[in-house]
């Protein structure tokens, strides 16, 4: 239970209040069912961890998301890691990183070899359709939930909360140095009398490594895994912010995907539960095929475990300054407020006509009033719809 939490030690992982094997099959299950992107899976976690099983107190999960918008790379891995490291220790945080990747893994990679075998994948986009029209209202109702928790009545965190929601929404991406200042305005208001600040090889099998122009050279591998480990490392925030600087490298500067064949990477990782940014594997597997597809996932999820397993223990003992928490306050609320803000930005694309405000508006009133299981079956209604309504049939 939450209550075991606290411990004499705060850089010490608490003791087990849930076994590792139920974690990993609650992330296994999220990885493979969890649609949405990284938005509604914070949702996700929140609910199921937080509010309904209470394995993880709410304090614990407020400190995992401020440290996830703090590090680079995608936010709700980064969560995942965080949350599988409080009562497990890096073996935890090992474990529920390739238990919540895994899943979507295997699917973009059967999707990746289809598309290569038939030359895209039409239907994709239709699906999609209403897909991403649901998908909002999953979103919609996970940013509500947060804010209601991370904001409150404060109304120094309303303003954080609307600053972050506003210029998220205007600018289309999310801005570290916002959550930043947000922290420091935070500490400055609540610590105003503390005078210091924050410190802080030859392959076997040629199809291992052949995408959709023929095999690739051993230097286009390396240039997969560096590019990628440098999206993992150096992007801030969720998928949303990533998926521009994807675009810069693999359309403009590499050359690897036309315009259209990353349109439809972005719509794979989509239409496929898990992180958004799975859509790296595959553009790495119409790159330089199965093994392209893994040194692309390897690259940008690594960063990102790093910066979360290595500083947890230190950001967790840290944390309980008084100082430091007014800090973390005040991320987390401009954390709530970004992801706020991307609903809005991901809503105003994903829901353009009455067809989808009314995918919309149903999805929205039965996840409402469904149990959590019953999500994926509407999102998988929600994309047969959008194959007959892109199809004309009605």
């Amino acid at each position: 239970m939450s209550s075991s939490v606290s411990t004499a030690d705060p850089s010490t992982p608490p003791e087990n209040a849930y076994r590792l094997a139920d974690l990993l099959a609650y992330f296994l299950r999220l990885g493979s069912l969890g649609f949405g992107g990284p938005v509604a899976l914070v949702g996700y976690m929140q609910r199921d961890l937080v509010d309904d099983r209470r394995w993880i107190s709410e304090k614990d999960f407020k400190e995992g998301l401020a440290l996830a918008q703090l590090a680079p790379g995608p936010l709700a891995a980064q969560l995942a890691i965080y949350l599988g490291w409080i009562h497990h220790g890096v073996l935890g945080a090992t474990a529920v990183a390739f238990a919540f990747v895994l899943p979507s893994f295997l699917m973009v990679l059967g999707l990746s070899a289809l598309y290569v075998r038939y030359g895209g994948l039409p239907w994709m986009r239709g699906a999609f359709y209403g897909i991403g029209a649901a998908v909002i209202a999953v979103i919609a109702r996970s940013a509500f939930k947060l804010a209601r928790t991370t904001v409150g009545k404060d109304p120094l965190y309303m303003l954080l909360f609307a600053a972050s929601a506003g210029v998220t929404a205007w600018t289309e991406s999310e801005l570290v140095w916002l959550f930043v200042l947000s922290g420091v305005l935070a500490w400055a208001v609540r610590a105003p009398r503390q005078a210091t600040m924050l410190s802080v090889a030859a392959l076997p099998l040629a199809w291992l490594v052949t995408g959709q122009s023929g095999p690739a050279a051993p230097e286009t591998l390396w240039k997969i895994g560096w590019y990628f480990a440098e999206a993992g490392a150096f992007v801030f925030g969720s998928g949303l912010a990533i998926v521009p600087f994807l675009h810069g490298g693999v359309v403009t500067d590499f050359g690897w995907l036309s315009e259209q064949q990353f349109l439809d990477a972005v719509a794979v990782a989509m239409i496929t539960p898990g992180p958004v940014v799975i859509t790296v594997s595959f553009i790495g597997y119409l790159v330089a095929g199965p093994l392209g597809a893994t040194v692309a996932a390897i690259g940008v999820f690594l960063p990102c475990y790093l910066l979360v397993v290595i500083p947890a223990r230190y950001f967790r003992r840290a944390v309980h300054d008084p100082r430091v928490k007014a800090f973390v306050d005040g991320v987390t609320v401009a954390a709530a407020g970004a992801i706020a803000g991307a609903a809005f930005v991901l809503g105003r694309r994903a829901v353009f006509d009455w067809p989808t405000l009314a995918i919309a508006g149903v999805t929205l009133l039965l996840v409402t009033r469904l149990k959590a299981r019953y999500e994926p079956l509407v999102i998988v209604g929600a994309g047969i719809a959008g194959l007959v309504l892109s199809e004309g049939i009605f």
